[in-house]
């Protein structure tokens, strides 16, 4: 098979462990595969993917190989690939709009964005600098609560040509109008929010789904999240939240045996504790009634690096999104989308959203 040409928006910690992961993996062989859903997703490996291009506002980035821009500050992910080859791709200016929120100025620099005072570009010059690059897929990393910036890009990507990975919640795949257009202009979309490879909301809805599938009544559940990277202290806005609880925590409703009601759940980010830099540390809590209404209660604490943990699926996204350039097949991919994001077009269970993309990668038809 060939390479597959992607653009970047946003190299913060996602990109690092993105881009790591892509060196990484590229001395493996299947058998020494540890940490990956799929090795090998239409012929196409993790390694196969070069960022051909790449978009952020932060000075510390702007202007430098995206090799060398992934370990700069804020950036405070795991360093579990430190000698990442030199690609020849120079991070541009991107964008801002309302990427970066107004109280992060207020935290010490290595902590937060230094935006660049070079020249934003305008919307056609980031159509052509995707369209000359040879872009085949772009991938949307830019914090919680872009709203506008997404959409910018999301215009730009179909103007472009180029398929889309939003791995933000924002609505884009999962908004009707926007769907379509994508599959007008004959590429395929994948969205809305990624669902880690192993994180708070996959670990939430399944024992939401076993909870139904074992007669217990879910009666009130929380989930508590802690961080110290940059996503954390950008969502002490909490203006910029409301997206983000929707997708988070319809992605758990969607799987319950009766809907909960909303008095009853909780679930979204809590604080930021900024020693805790890239771990993410998550606490469930579950109540429910067994037989008789007898009660009994479930708690759990999960620790993870939270940006390895969605490059763990935005390396299967991106490769999935390809396959359906090559496929032509155009528009949202429901089964991928639910399989990898927490907010997609439609919502089905874990193990139904796994059945139905198993059957898309062996090449059945989405609809």
């Amino acid at each position: 098979m060939g390479r597959i040409k992607l653009a970047v928006v946003g190299v913060g910690n996602c990109a690092s462990s993105l881009i790591q992961g892509i060196e990484y993996y590229r001395g493996c062989t299947p058998e020494a595969s540890a940490g990956l859903i799929h090795w090998d997703i239409g012929g196409y490996g993790p390694s196969d993917i070069d960022v051909v291009t790449a978009f952020d506002v932060d000075v510390r980035k702007v202007g430098k190989d995206i090799s060398e821009a992934i370990f700069e500050a804020p950036n405070c992910t795991a360093v579990f690939c430190s000698e990442v080859s030199k690609t020849g791709v120079r991070v541009r200016m991107g964008v801002p709009l309302d990427g970066v929120a107004d109280h992060m100025k207020e935290f010490p620099e290595e902590r937060t964005f230094l935006v660049s005072d070079a020249t934003v570009p305008t919307r056609d010059e980031v159509v052509a600098v995707l369209r000359d690059s040879g872009a085949e897929v772009l991938v949307n990393y830019l914090p919680v609560g872009s709203e506008q910036a997404a959409r910018f890009y999301a215009e730009c990507a179909l103007e472009a040509g180029c398929a889309l990975v939003n791995c933000i919640p924002v609505f884009i795949a999962s908004d009707p109008a926007f769907a379509q257009r994508f599959a007008d202009a004959g590429l395929p979309i994948i969205g809305d929010d990624i669902k880690a490879q192993l994180g708070a909301t996959i670990t939430h809805r399944t024992l939401t789904d076993l909870f139904g599938k074992r007669g217990v009544k879910l009666a009130r559940t929380y989930q508590l999240n802690t961080g110290g990277n940059t996503d954390f202290l950008n969502m002490l806005n909490r203006s910029r939240l409301a997206s983000k609880k929707e997708s988070k925590t319809e992605a758990v409703q969607s799987v319950a045996l009766e809907r909960i009601a909303d008095e009853n759940i909780h679930v979204g980010p809590s604080d930021y504790v900024a020693w805790q830099n890239d771990n993410k540390v998550c606490f469930l809590r579950m109540e429910g009634e067994l037989f008789g209404g007898v009660p009994m209660n479930l708690e759990v604490r999960l620790s993870v690096e939270d940006s390895p943990n969605s490059a763990g699926v935005v390396v299967d996204a991106i490769r999935f999104a390809k396959l359906a350039l090559d496929r032509g097949v155009s528009g949202p991919l429901e089964s991928p989308s639910a399989y990898l994001m927490k907010h997609p077009p439609r919502q089905f269970t874990d193990d139904e959203a796994h059945r139905r993309t198993e059957a898309f990668l062996a090449g059945q038809r989405e609809r």
